[in-house]
């Protein structure tokens, strides 16, 4: 079996260096084995490990999430509900997200209209920065 270089890995992983090495140190890759060189080796099966990594992240699970996920992934005794629930707790995370993000544009919009009138010294938007409110 073909072992894969850092880079290699990296590559194929459509990801840099640093990210692998970063996935290490928080025990989401394995730490492989190293040539005399120092060099490490990857096993192929990494790079659909790395890509199940970076997918998980695209959909919004954090790397603690993603550390849960993989251990699923790997037990024989979880079962589909544990995957679903998760899942449907990101869903309503996502939600949560999305509401917090459509209040932040209503502001910032509401600002920006107001800001069109304004005179040179009275920005609405830097002074509702300095207010000590929230959404």
């Amino acid at each position: 079996m073909e072992k894969l270089t850092i880079g290699r890995l990296a590559q194929l992983g459509r990801v840099n260096l640093e990210t692998i090495r970063y996935y290490e140190r928080r025990g989401l890759l394995a730490k492989p084995p190293r040539t005399e060189a120092g060099y490490r080796q990857f096993s192929p099966d990494t790079v659909h490990r790395l890509r199940f990594i970076k997918r998980a992240q695209e959909l919004g699970f954090t790397l603690n999430e993603v550390g849960d996920l993989l251990a699923l992934r790997h037990d024989p005794q979880h079962n589909r509900e544990d995957v679903h629930t998760r899942a449907t707790e990101k869903i309503a995370d996502i939600e949560r997200k999305m509401e917090t993000l459509a209040a932040m544009k209503s502001v910032l919009q509401r600002l920006t209209e107001r800001c069109e009138q304004c005179g040179p010294d009275d920005c609405p938007i830097l002074a509702s920065l300095e207010q000590e409110h929230s959404l």
